[in-house]
């Protein structure tokens, strides 16, 4: 019976130092499996940058592939890396799409190929130091047509605006009042009258000068000018007006403003560089005269 007890101790002392290990090895175990498992790395390109709404809304980190938004804006130039390459002087874009304030910025493309694109190419002008587009180049033609333009010299016969031909009576439709105004100041080549020989009167000078009234007596006013004295006038019908010391040569030129024909008499008074000049009504056109010359003698002449 002893013996039986001390075989029995004996194997429940076995037994126990066998649990007493089982219990403190099973700590040990985990932790060993845990330390032998590899760390999981993060996903730096997530499913959620290619669904809506950021696929179309946030760029991709660099190194990523890209999503709709990340083309667009690379195919519009706006990217100035691909998305997809990444250097080591250009920092990666956050998840926002932003880029990170450590490191050196990225520098934005100062002419994107947006504005060589339609409808931008013929609306938006170009920044300042960038290839023209067709709307830039339409501008620049504008603003550089006026200084193109060339200078017609004054001195051409066929582009003096100071010039004022005499009008028939026989062309109603040419009026009077179209007739362009000469200042005194500007010297201008003066119609030539026909002389007709003998001349319709002579009158004496005075010192080279002559004063010469107009007397209407129709009842249509009478347009005249002095060539290269006056601008074109008006003189009311059954009025009269003294031109006075104009210097000879001189041609002077009338017309009825309702298109008819003037009958015109000169009439030189007994006081020197006197002339009295009076217009009438006539039907005839062969008597119908536009223009009066004195020349330096006195002579003078219609037309």
């Amino acid at each position: 019976m002893n013996k039986y007890c001390q075989n029995f101790r004996k194997s429940a002392e076995l037994v126990g130092a066998i649990c007493g290990g089982l219990l403190i090895s099973l700590p040990v175990i985990p932790q060993a499996a845990l330390a032998q498992q590899p760390t999981s790395k993060v996903n730096p390109c997530p499913s959620i940058f290619y669904e809506e709404p950021h696929n179309n809304r946030v760029v991709v980190p660099q190194g990523c592939p890209p999503n709709a938004l990340t083309q667009r804006l690379a195919a519009q130039g706006l990217l100035p890396v691909s998305p997809t390459t990444s250097t080591p002087s250009q920092p990666g874009l956050g998840v926002g799409g932003e880029i990170p304030q450590t490191g050196t910025p990225t520098a934005l493309n100062p002419c994107p190929r947006v504005f060589y694109e339609d409808p931008f190419n013929s609306r938006s002008l170009v920044p300042q130091g960038c290839p023209p587009n067709a709307f830039t180049q339409q501008q620049q033609v504008r603003e550089t047509s006026p200084t193109q333009a060339v200078p017609v010299s004054p001195q051409t016969p066929t582009t003096q605006p100071n010039q004022t031909v005499p009008v028939s009576p026989r062309t109603p439709r040419n009026r009077p009042t179209q007739a362009v105004p000469v200042s005194p100041q500007t010297p201008t080549t003066q119609p030539l009258v026909a002389p007709q020989q003998p001349p319709v009167t002579t009158i004496a000078l005075a010192d080279g000068r002559v004063n010469v009234r107009l007397v209407n007596d129709t009842m249509a006013k009478v347009t005249y000018q002095v060539i290269g004295d006056t601008a074109p006038r008006s003189l009311q019908g059954r009025s009269d007006v003294m031109l006075k010391s104009l210097s000879t040569p001189i041609t002077i030129t009338f017309q009825r403003e309702d298109g008819g024909f003037l009958l015109v008499t000169p009439q030189p008074s007994s006081q020197a560089g006197m002339l009295e000049v009076r217009f009438n009504e006539t039907g005839d056109a062969s008597e119908g005269r536009s223009a009066m010359r004195i020349q330096r003698n006195g002579s003078v002449f219609l037309n």
